[in-house]
């Protein structure tokens, strides 16, 4: 797969950076980068990486983090669009983390400066600049302006 554009990465950051800096202060678990493999299905593998994940503290194992892939679907998954992503790459990728137990799949769409809440239980809500991103009760107490990740 061809390295993520300089914009992609830009807003994927800006929201890792405070993301990361409420959860790691909260103490609610880990926020990993992307490139950060999660097998979500065995018999074949299937090894995905989401733009940034969390896991929640309760999950991470008392011997510490894994050195390898994460057996496992995060609790939380970002996706940010790419220019050459279509809506059938977005639904399919969004589906498979939902499948594989992930409670919330965020993504990030900079060209429409929209962030589509993706929920377990099939409820889906899409935020415009002037609506607040929830943590919800994956990463409660976290909310951040919409306006703010796409600056």
């Amino acid at each position: 797969m061809a390295p993520a554009g300089y914009d992609h990465g830009s807003i994927t950051g800006r929201l890792t950076i405070k993301l990361g800096y409420f959860v790691l202060t909260a103490k609610l678990g880990d926020i990993v980068a992307a490139e950060t493999g999660f097998i979500i299905a065995r018999d074949p593998d299937t090894v995905r990486a989401p733009d940034l994940a969390f896991i929640r503290q309760s999950r991470i194992p008392q011997s510490g983090r894994p050195i390898k892939f994460w057996i496992g679907a995060p609790d939380l998954a970002l996706e940010t669009m790419s220019p050459s992503d279509t809506v059938f790459d977005v639904d399919e990728k969004v589906e498979e983390w939902l499948a594989a137990g992930t409670e919330i799949v965020w993504v990030l769409n900079p060209r429409q400066k929209t962030v589509t809440v993706h929920r377990s239980d099939k409820s889906v809500q899409r935020l415009a600049v002037g609506d607040t991103l929830d943590g919800e009760a994956v990463i409660p107490g976290f909310r951040i302006p919409v306006a703010e990740i796409f600056e």
